[in-house]
């Protein structure tokens, strides 16, 4: 009788053994389905993080863009406005011209009449000097 229960003795250590590790491979499974879990979750926290900065990042471009469009826009308008008062001297200088050359031959006196350049249609060739406009480095960041 011993035999026998030396047979199912070591017949249910040897299941046991199996049931073990069963047992010891079921739970580092689930330690590792754990772990690719919590790698998973941290992996979605930082794309998260990071679409949050990209997020932040594109506002405060979009917020400088809209600053240097409205900067644009007044200087352009500026711009046309001295576009337009140019023209309009340049048309009195040119009644001028003509009282003078008028002037001159009802007087009879030589009158030095200048010529009008015209300074929108080549302004690379003012005939005044050119004025240096100041600047500071920064001008353009936000």
């Amino acid at each position: 009788m011993s035999s026998v229960q030396q047979q199912s003795s070591s017949g249910s250590d040897g299941s046991a053994t199996v049931d073990e590790k069963k047992r010891k491979r079921m739970l580092s499974n689930r330690e590792s389905a754990r772990r690719s879990r919590m790698k998973k979750q941290k992996q979605m926290d930082d794309l998260t993080s990071e679409i949050t900065r990209l997020e932040m990042s594109n506002n405060q471009l979009q917020q400088g863009i809209e600053v240097k469009e409205r900067g644009y826009a007044e200087i352009e308008s500026r711009n046309n406005v001295m576009r337009a008062q140019v023209m309009e001297l340049t048309d009195r200088l040119q009644s001028l011209n003509s009282v003078l050359q008028i002037f001159e031959e009802v007087s009879w006196f030589a009158v030095d009449i200048p010529e009008i350049p015209d300074p929108l249609l080549r302004p690379w060739q003012l005939s005044y000097p050119t004025q240096l406009i100041p600047a500071a480095s920064d001008m353009f960041l936000g």
